[in-house]
């Protein structure tokens, strides 16, 4: 259902996204390579127990403009092979704190362009994973693809080194629009991709990333984009707003040369977008996710076990607490998160020193991890109830409720706008609620108020 111009003038405000809690806008310099030694080995006590590995690659062949992601040119391969040789000693100094008893259920490479390098560097830090820590039944080993750089070669490669999600960074299939951006095209047709990867392919499937709000798009074309993508049935899709956010990436303001479309445009794309995906048998996760009925995560939907973090949307079976390799990855531990430094070169400097590069974190307080929890719980399943919440901290759902900064007023007021309905008991966020997740959600985090961190609009 596409919001009144009323609701999208009063809610399409920044908002954080929430893939943490707090924002990682919060972290500190004050959080160190020793704080970092210190959580690793206290997150040995903690849940969950499962190990979340995050591999970020930050090279890319080409930049394209939209991106707000940590990424550089690739550089020469004396480069290339030093920031690897960097990962695997990471790797090696973080095991060395974790009880060999742990077991790793999910690996997600990410950048960046991670098939932007020779795909012997992938194989061996995965050979290296392997052989160096237990993994779960059915781990999920996931990577990020740039279409233009998978070959069917590159592809069986990848295949041998145990990869068995691939997600592949379409953005949009017309010409004109990945021109706009300085993306390059896919090197083979799409079916072709796709065909190979599931030659003899029993993982877990192929997921579709696509991009709204870019120049050239409009209701109607990506409209045709999304009739042309369930051709292919991919288990996943994910919708991404385009978010604009110059101040990270300065290459963003020549989109603004080229055109934004309005944001009751970008409502219409997805609006639309999701009608079509709908109708033909994809189940909505949350706020930007699609999985076909069969996918685990859809399954995870409907039995409330969905989980988030920096990398998307995950089940409970297949997270863990993250532990993240490489420059600006975060890891996102239990009681605290910690960010690498975000220059390859001061990153290969500190790891070839026996040092953590880390950059900056942030220690949870008690009460944070209990107000993490209420917002995970509404950007996974669009509801809230306050009695199970409360259960599983030995509180009360009034003190819960106490903590987040619980407004009835405020509460009322977005039931009469549509965006929720609200009992003393529950919350649940409505179809057209859910277009303002974000907002909504900032409801309950009391440091938002006080926010002097710049984030992008939902809409």
């Amino acid at each position: 259902m596409i919001p009144s111009e009323k609701l999208r003038d009063k809610y399409n405000i920044p908002v954080p996204r929430y893939t943490s809690y707090p924002p990682a806008n919060y972290f500190t310099t004050e959080y160190t390579g020793d704080n970092f030694r210190s959580s690793l080995k206290a997150s040995n006590l903690l849940e969950p127990s499962n190990i979340s590995i995050y591999i970020h690659i930050p090279f890319c062949k080409t930049k394209c403009w939209y991106c707000g992601c940590n990424s550089c040119l690739m550089q020469g391969q004396d480069i290339v092979s030093g920031y690897f040789k960097a990962l695997a000693d990471e790797i090696f100094m973080v095991k060395s704190l974790l009880d060999s008893g742990r077991k790793v259920s999910q690996v997600h490479y990410g950048g960046g362009t991670p098939n932007s390098v020779p795909v012997s560097y992938l194989m061996e830090i995965n050979e290296l994973l392997f052989s160096s820590f237990d993994f779960i039944d059915e781990p999920e080993i996931a990577i990020e693809c740039h279409p233009a750089y998978l070959s069917k070669d590159y592809i069986s490669s990848l295949r041998e080194a145990g990869f068995n999600r691939y997600s592949i960074g379409i953005q949009d299939f017309k010409k004109e629009v990945l021109d706009s951006v300085r993306r390059k095209e896919p090197a083979l047709p799409l079916i072709e991709i796709m065909e190979h990867i599931r030659q003899g392919y029993t993982g877990f499937g192929i997921n579709l990333d696509f991009i709204y709000g870019l120049p050239h798009q409009t209701p109607e074309s990506f409209s045709e984009t999304m009739r042309e993508a369930i051709k292919y049935r991919p288990e996943r899709l994910t919708l991404f707003p385009y978010a604009h956010v110059p101040w990270v990436n300065r290459l963003q303001e020549k989109l603004e040369a080229a055109g934004l479309p309005e944001p009751e445009s970008r409502t219409a794309m997805i609006e639309s977008a999701n009608q079509i995906l709908t109708e033909n048998g994809y189940i909505k996760i949350a706020m930007d996710h699609y999985a076909l009925p069969t996918d685990e995560l859809a399954m995870a939907l409907g039995n409330q076990t969905l989980h988030r973090n920096f990398q998307g949307y995950c089940t409970r079976r297949t997270t863990g607490q993250v532990y993240a390799f490489g420059v600006s990855g975060i890891s996102q531990l239990s009681t605290s998160y910690a960010q690498n430094v975000k220059d390859v070169d001061t990153y290969i400097k500190a790891i070839h020193s026996g040092t953590f590069a880390i950059e900056r974190g942030y220690e949870l307080k008690t009460e944070e991890i209990v107000i993490r929890s209420v917002i995970s719980e509404l950007m996974c399943n669009k509801s809230i109830n306050w009695e199970k919440l409360a259960s599983q901290y030995g509180m009360k759902a009034k003190s819960l409720m106490s903590l987040t900064g619980f407004d009835p007023i405020q509460m009322q007021t977005l039931q009469n706008e549509g965006l929720i309905n609200f009992t003393p008991k529950q919350i649940d966020v409505t179809e057209s609620g859910e277009t303002f997740l974000r907002v909504i959600a900032s409801y309950f985090d009391p440091l938002f108020e006080h926010s002097s961190g710049k984030y992008s609009r939902p809409i």
